[in-house]
């Protein structure tokens, strides 16, 4: 009776010889959109469901006020670009002064001389720190410009990468603050499986383990390999969280979709068996 009872349990060990996990397919690489600037929404050029390309623009902001804001600086700049030019010109005039000066030295007394020279060394003196405070203008008008330059791109936003648009939470004219969610994209090229594996099974499972997956509606099967094992358990199931890594090779594999994991036991109960 013991021998046919011993049969029967290793019987079982043999036909048992993978652990089923049900899991979701996932996305690893979900991207949570935010505005960066405050304003009414102008134009969204996407809707729930549509495939971007990274560097679309996804929606843009009105810009009436910031055009404004960006034209006073762009004047700004050209004007004390020409405060400079205006100066330098003048230096220039300065130095032909002073070099025709000292051409005509013999023809003038020591005295007069002396004098225009002074006089012609404060006036270059004077425009010389005149063109170095309009170059100060410059630097600070350009950075104002820079400042407006980065801003535009706050204006306009862009796709981070390739992906499939799951959410929209803005209509042209509403208006949104900065680090407000407008949208929600799903890279749909970096999918995985996650599943909970139950306490008393985590002693089968370690990272990078081959094992199988299944997805049932598509009748689709690959290999994979678990990646991480998330240690945070869930107190009231007592389970932990396994993300598994597969290539993807089927366009209709979507996240949330029911997957299965097979987690090979074999080698596992061989050594529980010895122990």
């Amino acid at each position: 009776m013991k021998y046919i009872l011993l049969i029967v349990i290793t019987l079982s060990s043999l036909i048992a010889s993978d652990l089923v996990l049900t899991g979701t397919v996932i996305s690893n690489n979900q991207k949570m959109i935010p505005a960066r600037y405050m304003g009414y929404v102008k134009k969204v050029n996407f809707e729930v469901g549509d495939y971007v390309e990274r560097e679309d623009t996804l929606f843009e902001l009105e810009s009436a006020e910031f055009d404004i804001m960006e034209s006073q600086a762009d004047l700004a700049l050209e004007q004390a670009k020409l405060m400079v030019d205006v100066y330098q010109t003048r230096l220039n005039v300065f130095k032909k002064q002073k070099k025709r000066l000292k051409r005509n030295r013999k023809m003038m007394s020591t005295h007069d001389y002396k004098a225009d020279m002074q006089d012609m060394s404060e006036s270059m003196e004077n425009v010389s720190a005149s063109i170095e405070s309009a170059q100060v203008l410059v630097e600070q008008a350009s950075e104002k410009t820079k400042q407006f330059a980065t801003i535009a791109g706050y204006l306009k936003i862009k796709a981070p990468n390739d992906g499939i648009l799951v959410d929209k939470r803005i209509q042209v004219g509403d208006m949104v603050a900065p680090g407000m969610l407008t949208m929600i994209l799903v890279d749909m090229n970096h999918l995985e499986v996650e599943a909970e594996v139950a306490e008393s099974d985590l002693k089968y499972v370690r990272r990078n383990k081959p094992v199988r997956i299944k997805i049932p509606s598509l009748g689709y099967r690959a290999s994979g390999y678990i990646k991480a094992i998330v240690p945070s358990a869930n107190p009231m199931a007592h389970t932990f969280k396994i993300r598994v890594h597969f290539e993807k090779t089927n366009e209709m594999i979507f996240p949330g979709m029911y997957a299965k994991v097979y987690v090979d036991l074999t080698n596992e109960l061989e050594n529980d068996n010895k122990r």
